[in-house]
């Protein structure tokens, strides 16, 4: 069974995201960028220099889109930012797209885990 992550095509210029093409699984055959541009109205419309993509692998930011209000590509950094919804909130917001929580979750771990071992050098030193 082929698995197939998601394109996101941008506009170079804002970030903002023109088509996300999802993910696929299943007898499923992977699509180029020119195809794309011939298949989709969203790209076919567009000059193509303006256009930017990232191609993801399957399940990548899984947890990042299913949880999400939004999502876009920073044009300086050409990585992809979220916003996610504030629980609190009373009132519609406006985004506040930071670097996937996923990963942000990750550098938290792991610097716990080298202040951990830290600790245990000085106390192990005392």
């Amino acid at each position: 069974m082929n698995k197939i992550g998601r394109k996101i095509y941008y506009d170079k210029e804002t970030g903002n995201v023109i088509l996300d093409t999802g993910e696929m699984m299943g007898n499923v055959v992977g699509t180029t960028i020119d195809q794309d541009f011939e298949i989709y109205a969203a790209l076919k419309e567009r000059v193509r220099d303006t256009v930017g993509v990232i191609q993801l692998e399957f399940g990548q930011y899984a947890q990042d889109f299913a949880e999400c209000s939004g999502y876009r590509v920073n044009p300086q950094t050409l990585e992809l930012e979220f916003s996610y919804p504030d629980p609190n909130a009373t009132e519609p917001q406006e985004p506040v797209y930071r670097k996937p929580l996923s990963e942000e979750l990750e550098e938290t771990k792991q610097a716990i885990a080298e202040l951990t071992l830290l600790l245990a050098q000085m106390q192990g030193g005392m």
